[in-house]
């Protein structure tokens, strides 16, 4: 007679100790007093126990990542300071009063609770121009970071030892389009090896949580009485006071999760690399009232545009702003990007964009609205004829 649960694995056999054990009745089945809370499965060993060393790959641990990784000095020297082509001296245009005014009736249709009356029968009395500069420095990096893997073992190749791994930046891998994200993991080659699993120690199952191994619980009809009313025998667990588990049928133990009961694992080092485009914007200052946020919507027209491995700031350009931030922020990003990843490509633009403020006037009163943009978009904050919707 066993005084615990069993169950078993490539003809070894385990035991999950059970002093609670009870005799049944006789002729009956063999009982158990309710076991032990908080049974819990073998614990993992130490990570540093468990995953080999790989020249190269130090540091490297399981889940998270081991950081990233340092880029290699870059094999030819930094751009030298080249001036900016020559900037044309011209301005957007005023936009029209037919333009303005279409915008604005548009803006009115799109809200269900604006009167289309101030758009219709409004009268500009005035119209200024604000147009303004937007700098913008993207920077195209390219990051790499290492971390320990596992899967079920299945017999795939082994090639741990065999030769040495190739570097972490050394491994090719085929980069997005400048300036678009995008990320690939691969399996760096020569750091595949087997290892028992740690999470059931080889035993491919684990003893089953909801029963804690005991393949049984307490009969939740007579609550473990054996017996429903007086001398009636529980007839859904015959009497017992206990039944199966139905989580692990009955068994005690569930296939381990993290090797699908192989028992083993592969275990290998994964590279993920990342390509990031990082962008910042400088907008000049304009005092027309419209809130610099409405301009990161829309677009303006290209006065300027530099494409290289590595840009050297803005000169000479008419505005000193735009120069100061364009050799603020080419250095920020400079300094901040080289040191974590590896700068494949940067590209500065100077925009302007179309603002201009409206003055009208509606029942005898004066109001103002924005239209900036290429896309004319409308902001107007005290739109003079709103009203309250309700959905029946």
């Amino acid at each position: 007679m066993h005084t615990g649960v069993e169950y078993k694995s490539q003809n070894r056999t385990y035991g999950v100790a059970n002093p609670g054990y009870m005799p049944a009745a006789e002729g009956g089945p063999a009982m158990f007093a309710p076991p032990a809370a908080g049974l819990q499965g073998p614990t993992a060993p130490p990570a540093s126990m468990y995953f080999d060393s790989v020249p190269g790959y130090e540091g490297t641990v399981a889940g998270g990542g081991g950081g990233f990784l340092p880029p290699p000095m870059p094999a030819y020297p930094a751009p030298q300071p080249e001036p900016g082509p020559e900037q044309p001296h011209w301005n957007i245009p005023s936009i029209s009063e037919d333009t303005a005014r279409e915008a604005f009736a548009l803006f009115a249709s799109s809200k269900c609770c604006y009167s289309s009356a101030p758009a219709k029968d409004g009268v500009i009395t005035s119209m200024e121009a604000f147009n303004t500069y937007r700098y913008r420095l993207e920077t195209f990096t390219e990051s790499r970071s290492t971390e320990w893997s596992h899967k079920p073992y299945n017999g795939q190749p082994v090639d741990a030892y065999s030769q040495s791994p190739p570097g972490p930046w050394d491994i090719p891998a085929q980069a997005p389009s400048f300036f678009l994200d995008g990320q690939q993991i691969i399996k760096v080659p020569y750091t595949s090896s087997v290892k028992s699993c740690h999470v059931c120690v080889g035993m491919g199952r684990k003893p089953c949580k909801d029963c804690a191994g005991a393949g049984n619980k307490v009969c939740w009809v007579c609550n473990g009485s054996g017996y429903r009313h007086g001398d009636d025998r529980c007839h859904h667990c015959s009497g017992r006071g206990r039944e199966n588990c139905s989580h692990c049928q009955g068994q005690g133990s569930k296939q381990c999760d993290t090797c699908r009961g192989k028992q083993q694992l592969l275990v290998y080092i994964n590279l993920t690399v990342k390509w990031t485009n990082n962008s910042d914007n400088y907008v000049v200052e304009q005092s027309s009232g419209l809130q610099v946020d409405n301009l990161s919507k829309v677009s303006g027209k290209e006065l300027f545009r530099d494409s290289q491995y590595m840009v050297y700031p803005v000169m000479g350009f008419p505005d000193p702003t735009v120069v100061n931030a364009s050799q603020r922020i080419v250095n920020e990003h400079q300094g901040k990007y080289s040191q974590t990843s590896r700068i494949l490509q940067q590209r500065q633009t100077i925009e302007l964009i179309p603002v201009t403020k409206v003055t009208y006037s509606w029942k005898g009163k004066s109001h103002i609205y924005f239209v900036y943009g290429n896309e004319f978009k409308v902001n107007a904050d005290n739109y003079p004829a709103t009203c309250c919707c309700a959905v029946m």
